[in-house]
This record gives C-alpha cells, structure tokens and sequence, in this order.
C-alpha cells in the first residue's frame, strides 16, 4: 500500500509540474475564447470521427489475436477497446492497459496472458509507426517547405523526440522479439528468480508469462509483420485525421501534413506514466501546436484543454455506456485488473 501511495504521489507531482510549464505563460482569457470560438457542425462530427479510431484499434487487434482464436466477435473488440481507455483516461495507474486484453479474455474465452502479450505488441508498433511516419515527413522537407512555414526550430525537436521516440521503440521490440525467440530460457531465467516465492504465486507469473510470450507469436512470419504495419498506418492516419478535422472546428487553418508530427508530439506525452495522460499531454499539445502551427501560447493553450477535453468525455461516456449495459461500473471493472494479475 505504501509503495502504490508513494508511486501515486511521484505520477501527480510528475503532471502537476508538466502542467507548469504547460501553461505558465497562458492568458486566460485569450484560451477562453480560443475554447469558444467553435465551428459546431464540424465538431459535432468529430465525435464519431474519434469514436472511429476504436473501431480501427479493434480491427487491427482482431489480427493480432487471430492465432490465439478465429473468429472474435467485433462487438467485444471494440467493447474491450473503449472500456480499457475509459478506465486509463479517468483512473491513475494506467490500469486500462491490463483491463482491456482481461475484458477480451473473459468475454471471448482466451488466456489472459496471451491477450496481455498482444498489447504489449501494439503499443511498439503504435511507437514505430508514428516513428516511421515523422521520418517520412522529415524526410519530404523539400517538397512542402516552400508552402508551409515551419521553422528550423521545430524541425530539430522534431528530429530529436523522433530520436528518443525510435529508440525506446528499436529496444522494447528487441526485447520482446528476444523473448519469443528464446522463450524456453526466459522463463527458466524467471523461474530461477521465483524460486524463493510460494510455490502457488511462482506457478502463476510463469503461467502468464508463457501466455505472454505466445502472444507475439505473430513475429514468425514476415508477411504477418508486414500486414500489421499496414493497419498501424491505417490507425494512424485515422488518428492524424480526427485531429485535422478537429482544429478547423476550432478554426484553425491546419495543414493536414502539420498534423502528423504533432500527433507523434502528442504519442510522446501520452507514453508520460500520469493519470489520464494529464500534463504529458498538454506540454505535448502546445509544444505541436505553437512550433508547427505557430499559435500563441494562450491559444495553442484553449485548443489543448478542449482537445483533451473533448477525448476524455467521449470516451467515458462510451466505456460507461458498455459497462452499464452490462451493469458494472468503471470502478468495478478496474478491479480486474488488480486482481486478475499476480
């Protein structure tokens, strides 16, 4: 209980300083009327637009999960989809990242661990995706530079998050490539260093990490690594989308090429560990929002809060409405993932 209390108070001193910086120069009046200042019919469409990138992250899934199962029903898929970022915007911990594959798990009938390891795969590949799609745009310089006025500035930050980003993606996927290639002495290596723990507990970590590392069984095959890159595109040029249709709603005259790197800013700040991605996103946001659309940083500041805002809300309203047809609540169904993992 001490360390969760401890670990708890360093994530909300982590966003609280985030959100510092995010906002120390801010006039508040000037983010009020960029807040307000709202194309409605534009933004009433990008609520389905958002609910769209669900549906995209379940398609993609469905493949991952493909070897485990045939056949998952969709309505599962994106049930599991919402909820699990319901319970990560609304509630600290990051829990939602466990609650979403153990949702599947129960509802479809797979092994939770192997649900888990399926995850895990996707959160690399959203890394290199957006990795690969910033390099593209960094890349491509010459041909919109005469167009669009984008400083020196924001290219060099651009070039070094893209950096630390492709990194911390190249070293994950090593690891977990590493695991499934070597999967016997992994888990004696783990099982040497659980032979100390009750017997009961030991047996259940290596059962969930054998089902972990099957989960990425995908790697086997080429062509396999080839079709989920394909759909990680998919989910985020949708992604870039929303956010494109999104700022015209707030009136900004945004290059649909602009939103790219800032939906790769915008990655960076969500991988930040706090509670509904609160300050990593916003420091993210106005970073994007005044390097490459050159906003002020009271209005780049207005357009974060209703951007978060409006990501938050659709997304509890739509993870409540599963749970409540089913007749749990978001508090209950982060239980499971406490409870379900050793």
């Amino acid at each position: 209980m001490a360390k969760k209390t401890l670990r708890l108070i360093a994530v909300l001193a982590l966003a609280g300083i985030l959100l510092y910086f995010s906002f120390r120069s801010v006039n508040w009046g000037e983010a009020w009327r960029a807040m307000t200042k709202v194309n409605w019919p534009l933004l009433i469409l990008v609520i389905p637009l958002f609910a769209h990138i669900f549906v995209t992250r379940a398609i993609r899934w469905r493949y991952l999960l493909r070897p485990e199962k045939e056949g998952i029903r969709f309505a599962n898929l994106f049930a599991a989809t919402a909820v699990g970022f319901a319970v990560s915007f609304v509630l600290p911990g990051r829990v939602g990242e466990v609650v979403r594959p153990l949702y599947l798990a129960r509802k479809e009938g797979i092994r939770p661990g192997y649900a888990i390891g399926t995850i895990v795969v996707e959160r690399v590949f959203d890394m290199l995706t957006m990795c690969a799609l910033l390099a593209i745009f960094l890349l491509a310089r010459p041909l919109y530079a005469g167009r669009l006025a984008v400083s020196a500035e924001a290219f060099d930050r651009l070039l070094f998050w893209g950096k630390v980003g492709a990194a911390a993606a190249v070293a994950i996927l090593a690891l977990i490539v590493t695991l499934y290639f070597f999967k016997d002495r992994a888990l004696a290596f783990f099982g040497r260093l659980l032979r100390r723990t009750p017997e009961k507990f030991s047996a259940k970590v290596l059962t969930l990490l054998r089902e972990f590392i099957e989960g990425l069984k995908f790697f086997h095959s080429l062509a396999s690594l080839g079709v989920y890159l394909l759909l990680s595109v998919m989910v985020w040029l949708g992604i870039a989308f929303y956010y494109w249709v999104f700022f015209l709603a707030f009136r900004v005259p945004a290059a649909y090429v602009l939103v790219v790197p800032y939906v790769f800013l915008t990655g960076v700040g969500a991988s930040i560990p706090t509670p509904g991605m609160i300050g990593g996103f916003e420091f993210f946001s106005n970073l994007g929002l005044t390097l490459l659309f050159g906003l002020d940083a009271s209005r780049a500041s207005g357009i974060t809060i209703a951007t978060h805002a409006h990501q938050v809300l659709v997304t509890y309203l739509l993870g409540y409405a599963i749970l409540a047809k089913e007749g749990l609540t978001l508090f209950q169904i982060r239980r499971l993932g406490e409870t379900k993992t050793p």
